[in-house]
Order: structure tokens, then C-alpha cells, then sequence
């Protein structure tokens, strides 16, 4: 079936004109980006269950990462109208939430969760992992995305960027 004049494309708007199709974009970038990168990848590189010992100061380690993240998530997809992923970003430049506290909360959030994964784990490999993207990410909203929202945004970014710290 093809909608919205034959550009199968566009996507389904409802009578209040509000995107359909920015949920499921939201949750696939949510499910490729953060969720593997989080979740899939350091499950996969932890140890064994009932092989290693674990550290139960991982456990609110990581759900105050979940809470950061999903809460950064929430806004981007509310205040921002867009998602998290680069190939549908927001609409809007996102000041609201841990948005005033931080330039970059969903990175610190992810940070969060891969320290609590190490932490918990007690693996060095998971430590190695979460330390790489620290460097990753500094690199990627440096090189990339801050220069992008200078573009897009021009002095509403300006006077953010003034204002708000990039990490903490």
C-alpha cells in the first residue's frame, strides 16, 4: 500500500498531525545505537555467569545510567521532535531536562551504564571498553555533532553552548 500521494516514502500522519512513524524510528535508533552499544555488546563481552564474581555496586551504577539515558531519550523525542540517531535527528535543539546540566547527558548515561557493567562484572575488558568511549565520544561531539548543531542552529546554539557545560 502506498500513502500520501504515491511517495511511499513521506510518512503517516494522524488527524492531530503528528508523526506515526517517529515512535518506531525512535525505538529502532534506541534499539541499534545505545542498545548495542550498552547492552548487547558488553553482555556479550562479560564473563560467564557463576565464573566471575560480581560487584553489587554495579547494579545502581547501571539503573542510574538507564534513567539518564531513557530520560535523554523521552526528551529528544518530545522537545526535540527527532530521535537520537544521526540519520533522524531532532527537529529541535534540546535545552529541557539534563539538557540544562549537560550539553551531552545521553553520552554521560551510556558512560554510566558501561562503568556499571565493568563495576558489576568487576572485568577489566569491560572497563577497557567503557574508557574507549569516552575517547569515542568526546572525538564524535567535537568533530561531528557540535559543529552540525552550530550549522543547524546558529545563536540558539550559541547562547546554549554559553550557558551549558559539554559533559559536566
Amino acid at each position: 500500500m502506498v500513502l500520501n500521494g504515491g511517495d511511499p516514502v513521506k510518512s503517516v500522519r494522524d488527524e492531530d498531525g503528528q508523526d506515526r512513524t517517529r515512535f518506531a524510528r525512535a525505538l529502532f535508533a534506541f534499539l541499534a545505537l545505545p542498545g548495542m552499544v550498552a547492552f548487547a555488546i558488553p553482555l556479550w563481552m562479560a564473563p560467564h555467569p557463576g565464573t566471575h564474581a560480581v560487584h553489587w555496586l554495579g547494579i545502581p551504577t547501571l539503573v542510574f545510567g538507564i534513567i539518564i539515558l531513557l530520560w535523554c531519550v523521552r526528551d529528544f523525542y518530545i522537545a526535540g521532535k527527532g530521535t537520537l540517531a544521526p540519520w533522524s535527528p531532532p527537529k529541535n535543539l534540546v535545552v529541557v531536562g539534563l539538557y540544562r546540566l549537560s550539553r551531552n547527558p545521553m553520552y554521560v548515561g551510556v558512560l554510566t551504564i558501561l562503568f556499571g557493567w565493568a563495576l558489576w562484572f568487576m572485568s577489566r575488558n569491560l572497563l577497557v571498553y567503557a574508557l574507549s568511549f569516552v575517547v569515542i565520544f568526546h572525538l564524535r561531539v567535537v568533530l561531528f555533532e557540535e559543529p552540525w548543531l552550530e550549522r543547524t542552529h546558529g545563536d540558539e546554539w550559541a547562547h546554549y553552548k554559553a550557558r551549558v557545560r559539554r559533559w559536566f
